[in-house]
């Protein structure tokens, strides 16, 4: 196993800066919420997380029934000092507030998806996106498996359902299941799922285990 950066040490007594700024405390595990269309239609809220460059405007977008709303901005050279290309050369834009999508699993559940910004500059905005949401996707780039560590911390710290899923760029996957989880230091019960963000039956099926994940860890709750 050989991943770039896979330490997970927080800084500020063990905690990541994420889970270390204040926040709301949580208020229980959000609900599904019927909508407008049939008394049995209800929605769902998503939010995909990660880091800087893992795929999360992709991912949205390549799912998404509706043409995405996204917030992308051109890198320029004032943000060289501050967002890392390295393992990602060809990225030109990046996300500066949300990504926003919508898909109807069926015709009773329609998710809203909403992807993060990856950088920390923008973390101020991770605790209005999730309010109201069921779960979250962690997209993992295992080749900076770092930068996946404050979107992890920040919704265990919140007692939010999540499930990783490993972006295989190019179509492979680079490390087994079982490395990325050791390397992330997360429990068995957390879903980790290969995933194509370009692929929408791929995004699609990682939906689907996190709806399947989240409603788990709901009817645990209340037992």
């Amino acid at each position: 196993m050989d991943f770039v950066g896979s330490d997970r040490v927080w800084p500020q007594g063990g905690r990541s800066a994420a889970a270390a700024r204040p926040g709301p405390a949580p208020s229980g595990l959000p609900t599904a919420r019927r909508v407008a269309g049939g008394p049995n239609v209800i929605s769902a809220k998503i939010v995909v997380g990660g880091g800087f460059g893992a795929g999360k405007t992709t991912f949205v977008g390549s799912v998404s029934e509706i043409v995405p709303l996204t917030t992308e901005a051109v890198l320029t050279d004032a943000s060289a000092s501050m967002d890392d290309l390295a393992a990602t050369p060809d990225k030109s834009t990046t996300t500066v507030a949300m990504d926003f999508g919508r898909l109807s699993l069926d015709e009773e559940l329609i998710l809203y998806l909403f992807g993060t910004p990856g950088q920390h500059r923008f973390w101020f905005m991770w605790d209005d996106l999730v309010r109201g949401a069921i779960g979250a996707v962690v997209l993992v780039d295992t080749r900076r498996l770092a930068d996946c560590f404050a979107a992890v911390d920040f919704f265990e710290d919140r007692g939010l359902p999540y499930i990783i899923g490993v972006n295989c760029f190019d179509g492979v996957l680079s490390h087994r299941v079982e490395d990325v989880r050791e390397a992330l230091a997360i429990e068995s019960a957390v879903p980790i799922i290969p995933c194509d963000a370009r692929e929408r039956e791929s995004t699609k099926n990682t939906l689907i285990a996190l709806v399947e994940h989240a409603m788990r860890r709901s009817v645990a709750a209340r037992a």
